[in-house]
Parts: structure tokens; C-alpha cells; sequence
């Protein structure tokens, strides 16, 4: 695939319509399994007619939000596309934020009604106010039995710029705040990157991230658009994950860097030649090559695709399999019909290698925050064009072919010994040396030395040596400490706070 795909991607569709298109083409193929059982797409776009009629029947109108604090089975998915139906707002909160946060998220998002795992209704209800807490095994003996369900016949319509979800994320607030996203531009950003990759009919994508989070809540999205079926495996134990990955048939694999170094390592203790992945996708951080190695090395013939992106347009850019060897150090080429660039600070597109903030522009970049303004005009400005134009806080580069080179988050970015560097490119040095199966760093803060944290098998001294021969002086840290595990977030992310604290009481 070395030209980009020319049929373009909607803007005009709602999200249920993905499930509608499907379910007219394959009513009866596998739709969505979970740890209970699968549905098909007749059964599920069933069910969501039943959300719909019994959102109507509790008074859920246009705009109004439900929340939801779920783990990813199938009835989830039904409540995602019969809330779409309603024309209301899905809220959905990972099963593992605190009450401290939640309350915020519910002090913001104002739900109508608030759905919840049965254990928790009575907590939640503290903290809801006189909102309406249900069980979910309450609300799904309303919902009843899905025979013969149809669109409401008041049901008012639904257009693409209609907010279908709100995505909650913590970024760099200290309380969470919500991306608005609508019918529309969630349909386009799903059917763009499908063009670049490319979900069939006979896929079965292992998905072991949670709805609540962007990366687990499009692949629901994509796998309609794709004809496919979609395991949702976030519950799965690390133990069996890869024997799951095997038994359920697994030809797409989602990952992040973490999760790819526990399916390399698991692979190592059981090897195998019997696998039908075709694909693996990461996201996240930057995926080592190690590790991208190791996945071709236990999956032959897989591809690994990297991508980049954000939930405020959910995906910059896919990097083809036919460029990984022309352009390994890039995270691709922006989706068909979207923009992606650099700018200085006075917001002037760069010429190509001069580094600058990623901008993007596009029928994909959602509108801005929930209820947040003054942050919606930071990242979220006019567009020559008259649309919008995200400022991602990414820093990077653009190649003469327009192609995406990532070099580090604002937050990232910082100068040590007066040189300017960046957490990534530290930590893919790091990564590159054998043993090292993982690893962050540390920026240099109120005395605190520059520090590499390694998982793997490796003297802390000899990292430090190995660095020295990757980098230039400065950029070697000072401190190195090598861990069992790498604290992540609950996004996989590197999670620097709880470096810090392992820091404490250290000295270089």
C-alpha cells in the first residue's frame, strides 16, 4: 500500500449507523464476545434497540448523559449504541477511578442516570446526588428481552453533530476533563483509519482495553466498520492472555508497549508456531524495537503497525507496513482527507526536518472539552480554512513526503546541561540496549538528577555505560535504576509520578 486510499471517510453518519450498515450485511456473523458468551450483529443491534426503548422509558432525552462504570462485556456495547440511538451522551468511566475523581467527573458531566457494577450501587449513590443509580444487573432485567425491538416512535432525530460520547481523560489537569465527541466525527476518525487498516470481514480483533478509554471504544467502532468481530479480553488474566489470544482466533491484535512485552514474554516460555495474528497495532508510546521484533519473531507473517495519536481527534497519523523500512523512525502519514504538520510558536507551518508543535486539522478533530472553555481555546483554535486546528502539545518534525516523526510531549521536552532534549529519545536509546526490555526516564526537577528507569536483565552501571555510548554527555542520565516493573497509568502510559516516589531518599 504505498498510495494513500482515495474513497473517503464520512462525516455525515451517526455511530449506530455503523452498527446498521453491518448488521444489513451480516446479520448473523459474530459481532462481540465476551468472557459470557458472543452475539451477533442481528442480536446486538437487537439490544440496542432495547437500550433505546428503555432509555425513553426512564425519560432520557436528547443530550442528556448517562454515565457508565462498567467493565467491557457485550451488554456495554449495547448500551453504547442505544444510547447513540437515543440521542443521548454515553459517559463511560474506567472501572478503576477513584471516588475523588469521579465526583468531579459527576459535578461536570451532570448525568441523567448512572449505571454501575451491582456491588457499587450503593457507594455511587453517595456520590450521585438525586441521580438515579442503577445495578447493571437491575437495568438489564428492564431492558428486558430485545424480540421485536424498533426505533422509538418519538424518537427525535439524531445528526452528526449530535455529541455521542464524552471521553474522560486526565491529560495534564489535575482533574479529569472530557473530549466532546460527535456522531460524525467519530464515524470519520473510525472509517479513516480503517482505510489505512484495513478490518475484514474474517477479523477477530482481541481487544484488552476498556471502553472508557479511546483506544478500547473505537475498536467497538472499527470492528462494525470492518464486518468483524471484537473479544473484549480487558478482564482476562495476564496468565492466559496469550493462550486466549490463541483459542479465540485473534487475527488483530491492539497493544501498547507494556502489553506487547508481556505477550513477548509470554511467547518465550510458550512457543508456538499456530497463530492467525495478521496484525498488531500500537499505540500509546513509542513501541521499542525490540519488542516489535519479538511479536514478528512469535507471530510470523504479522505486521506491526504503528500509530500516533490523541483522543481530541483520536488519531494522527498510521505508519503502512510497506514504509516501516523506508521511515522506521516515523509514526506515519495523517489519515486520508486530515492534515498534520509543524508550527513554530507564532503557529507558521515549518519547512520539513525543523522541529515544532503537531498541529492537525480535519473533519476528525473533535470540537473541544466539556464545560472547559478556557482549555478548549488552548488546543482547539480556528483554522485558515475556517475549521479547527488541534495544537496536540506534541513536539516533532515532518519528512519532504509529509511523513510524521515524533520527538516528545511539551511536558517531555526540557533542557539539561543546556542542551534541549526529550524523555523519548532517551528512553528509545535505552530500549535498544539487550536486556532492557522496557524503560522510562525521569526529567531532572529541584535537584533531582536526570534518571533512566530499566526493566529487564541488565546491571544498572552497564545501562549507564551503554547510554554513554548512545548519547551525547548530556543526555546521559545520572541515576539508573533497574525495577521488576514499570508503574504505567491506567492507559499504559509511563506513570512518572510513582517514579518519582521510587526516587525518594536516593542520591545519584
Amino acid at each position: 500500500m504505498n498510495g494513500q486510499p482515495t474513497v473517503p471517510a464520512r462525516t455525515d453518519a451517526r455511530v449506530h449507523d455503523l452498527l446498521d450498515e453491518a448488521t444489513a450485511e451480516r446479520p448473523d456473523a459474530p459481532a462481540v464476545t465476551d468472557g459470557t458468551g458472543r452475539w451477533t450483529y442481528r442480536e446486538l443491534a437487537a439490544h440496542s434497540h432495547a437500550v433505546d426503548a428503555w432509555l425513553r422509558a426512564r425519560g432520557i432525552g436528547h443530550g442528556d448523559r448517562v454515565l457508565v462504570q462498567l467493565p467491557s462485556t457485550r451488554e456495554l456495547v449495547a448500551l453504547l449504541y442505544g444510547t447513540a440511538r437515543r440521542g443521548a451522551v454515553l459517559v463511560p468511566v474506567n472501572t478503576g477511578m477513584k471516588d475523588y475523581h469521579l465526583r468531579a467527573v459527576m459535578e461536570n458531566a451532570e448525568p441523567s442516570l448512572v449505571v454501575v457494577t451491582d456491588p457499587a450501587v450503593r457507594r455511587i449513590a453517595a456520590l450521585a446526588g438525586d441521580v438515579p443509580v442503577l445495578g447493571l444487573g437491575e437495568a438489564w432485567r428492564e431492558i428486558g428481552a430485545p424480540a421485536g425491538r424498533r426505533a422509538s416512535a418519538d424518537a427525535a432525530p439524531v445528526g452528526p453533530d449530535d455529541i455521542a460520547v464524552l471521553v474522560y481523560t486526565s491529560g495534564s489537569t489535575a482533574a479529569p476533563k472530557a473530549v466532546v465527541c460527535p456522531h460524525g466525527r467519530m464515524v470519520f476518525a473510525t472509517e479513516a483509519i480503517n482505510l489505512e487498516l484495513g478490518y475484514r470481514p474474517d477479523d477477530v480483533v482481541f481487544c484488552r482495553f476498556p471502553i472508557s478509554w479511546d483506544y478500547g471504544l473505537y475498536k467497538v467502532l472499527l470492528t462494525a466498520a470492518g464486518r468483524s468481530e471484537i473479544v473484549l479480553a480487558d478482564g482476562e488474566s495476564d496468565l492466559v492472555l496469550l493462550r486466549r489470544i490463541r483459542e479465540t482466533g485473534a487475527t488483530v491484535v491492539p497493544i501498547v508497549p507494556s502489553l506487547a512485552t508481556m505477550i513477548c514474554a509470554l511467547a518465550e516460555r510458550e512457543p508456538s508456531r499456530e497463530s492467525r495474528v495478521r496484525m498488531f497495532t500500537n499505540t500509546g508510546a513509542a513501541l521499542p524495537k525490540p519488542t516489535a521484533d519479538g511479536l514478528r519473531t512469535a507471530f510470523p507473517g504479522a505486521e506491526v503497525v504503528i500509530q500516533f495519536g490523541q483522543t481530541e481527534c483520536k488519531r494522527v497519523s498510521v505508519l503502512p507496513p510497506a514504509f516501516q523500512d523506508a521511515k522506521p523512525d516515523s509514526v506515519g502519514r495523517p489519515l486520508p482527507g486530515t492534515r498534520a504538520f509543524v508550527v513554530d510558536d507564532a503557529g507558521n507551518a515549518l519547512p520539513p526536518w525543523e522541529t515544532g508543535e503537531i498541529v492537525v486539522e480535519g473533519p476528525h478533530v473533535m470540537p473541544g472539552y466539556w464545560r472547559a472553555p478556557e482549555q478548549t481555546a488552548r488546543a482547539f483554535r480556528p483554522a485558515p480554512d475556517g475549521g479547527l486546528r488541534l495544537h496536540t502539545g506534541d513536539f516533532g518534525h515532518v519528512d519532504e513526503d509529509g511523513f510524521l516523526y515524533y520527538e516528545g510531549r511539551r511536558d517531555d521536552m526540557f533542557k539539561h546541561k543546556g542542551v534541549r532534549m526529550s524523555t523519548t529519545e532517551i528512553e528509545a536509546a535505552a530500549t535498544d540496549v539487550p536486556g532492557v526490555r522496557a524503560a522510562a526516564v525521569l526529567p531532572p526537577a529541584d535537584g533531582r538528577a536526570l534518571a533512566v528507569f530499566a526493566e529487564g536483565d541488565i546491571d544498572p552501571h552497564a545501562l549507564l555505560k551503554e547510554l554513554s555510548l548512545r548519547l551525547e554527555p548530556a543526555k546521559v542520565p545520572g541515576v539508573s535504576r533497574v525495577v521488576a516493573e514499570l508503574p504505567l497509568t491506567a492507559h499504559g502510559k509511563h506513570d512518572r509520578k510513582q517514579l518519582a516516589r521510587l526516587l525518594e531518599g536516593t542520591t545519584p
